[in-house]
C-alpha cells in the first residue's frame, strides 16, 4: 500500500478465476498448467474430502504461500480475511477457483456430503510458513 491508499482502496488478496471448460456431452473436463491457468508453479497438490458435517477447515494464514482452492466436488465456504478486507466465497462449481496469495486468514466450513476441496500450492509443505493464531495473524498484517 502506498501513502496515499487508504485500506479501501487496497486491492483484495484472493480473486476467482474461471477455469478452462471443455464440454463434451459424456461430460466436461477442466484442466491447469502452472504459469498459465494458474499464476505460479505448482509444487504441492492436496485434498480435503470425508470433512464431517459443522467441521471446520483451515483457520490459518501462510507468509509466502499462494494456494487455488476448487471445489472439485459438492460445495464449501471459504471465509476470507487479508487485514483489509473480509468476504465470504462459496465454491460449487469445479471449474471455478479461489486463487490466494499470502497473508490471507482463510476457514473453510459448510462442506456438503462428498465434497472435494481441491488445492494447487506454489510451495512445499513448510510449517515455518504457517500463521496459527488469529492473533498473530493481525499483528503480521498491521506491521507490514
Amino acid at each position: 500500500m502506498t501513502d496515499n491508499e487508504t485500506t479501501s482502496e487496497k486491492k483484495r488478496s484472493w480473486e476467482l478465476l474461471q477455469l478452462p471448460v471443455v464440454p463434451d456431452h459424456r461430460g466436461n473436463l477442466t484442466f491447469l498448467e502452472g504459469q498459465h491457468h494458474v499464476p505460479f508453479d505448482i509444487k504441492r497438490v492436496y485434498y480435503l474430502y470425508d470433512v464431517p458435517s459443522g467441521s471446520e477447515r483451515a483457520g490459518h494464514a501462510h507468509l509466502q504461500l499462494r494456494q487455488l482452492i476448487i471445489a472439485a466436488s459438492g460445495s464449501f465456504s471459504v471465509h476470507l480475511d487479508d487485514g483489509h478486507h473480509k468476504e465470504t466465497v462459496f465454491l460449487n462449481r469445479s471449474h471455478m477457483g479461489l486463487l490466494m496469495g499470502p497473508l490471507v486468514w482463510r476457514v473453510i466450513d459448510n462442506f456438503s456430503s462428498g465434497a472435494v476441496c481441491l488445492v494447487l500450492a506454489s510451495m512445499v509443505y513448510d510449517e515455518a510458513d504457517y500463521i496459527r493464531t488469529y492473533d498473530d495473524f493481525r499483528k503480521t498484517v498491521t506491521h507490514r
